[in-house]
């Protein structure tokens, strides 16, 4: 029955529709269990436009793409149907996932201070931190994806950040993200930026380096402050 149903929402444009659609519920259903229905719907909304982030991405450099599909307590992903053909392109792609992320927690923010609603702050947070966890410098974060245009030697740095971070608050997630990230981690350690198949793919002009370096530090600290404001706000008593 299963494999009918993923049958049945795999086909066709109406399918597509329907495999987002119905995997955005459940993932409702599921965050509602533990954290209520308000703040489910507001959640997967926040991971809606993160992923949508990514996908116009995509369609704007040409690139065929799928509908964004939900995996509970996971998240969600689209699944490039052309790959980039060199790494501005992947970056680019990357980067915009978590800008986009980034105005959909703001605006949340924004609408929480002006009706103070705990619950607009509380998905505020959500969605800042979800994104600065994303910009982790290791594929297949996006920050890896972003970071690579400079070097994937970066990925590097992103180890003892996930392991920081399993060591504060383990878990499943964060165990099955190291196991992906196993393969590009060894990539990373072997990377040559002489064999001739990496500069055709990591040759980007300087400008873009720059580029791409300063927006990803910019809106990593940025997250960082704005997290952890946010967090304190929440935190703090009523007056």
């Amino acid at each position: 029955m299963i494999k009918l149903l993923l049958l049945l929402f795999s086909a066709g444009k109406f399918g597509k529709v329907l495999l987002t659609g119905g995997t955005m519920l459940l993932s409702i259903f599921a965050y509602a269990m533990f954290y209520g229905w308000r703040y489910a719907v507001g959640l997967v909304l926040l991971i809606f436009v993160h992923e949508m982030g990514h996908y116009i991405a995509a369609r704007q450099r040409g690139l065929r793409v799928g509908a964004p599909t939900f995996i509970p307590f996971v998240g969600a992903w689209i699944q490039l149907k052309d790959m980039p053909h060199d790494a501005e392109t992947e970056a680019y792609v990357g980067l915009a996932g978590p800008l986009l992320g980034t105005a959909g927690a703001l605006a949340c923010y924004f609408a929480g201070r002006s009706l103070d609603s705990p619950l607009l702050l509380a998905l505020s947070y959500a969605g800042l931190f979800l994104n600065l966890f994303n910009l982790i410098p290791l594929s297949p974060f996006d920050g890896g994806r972003v970071t690579a245009v400079l070097s994937p030697k970066l990925w590097l740095l992103g180890v003892p950040i996930l392991l920081g971070l399993f060591l504060l608050s383990p878990s499943p997630i964060l165990v099955i993200m190291a196991i992906l990230a196993v393969p590009q981690v060894i990539k990373a350690w072997n990377f040559d930026p002489k064999a001739p198949e990496n500069q055709a793919y990591y040759g980007v002009s300087s400008e873009h380096r720059f580029t791409y370096g300063v927006a990803y530090i910019g809106l990593a600290a940025f997250l960082a402050i704005m997290s952890s404001s946010v967090h304190d706000m929440i935190g703090a008593p009523a007056s």
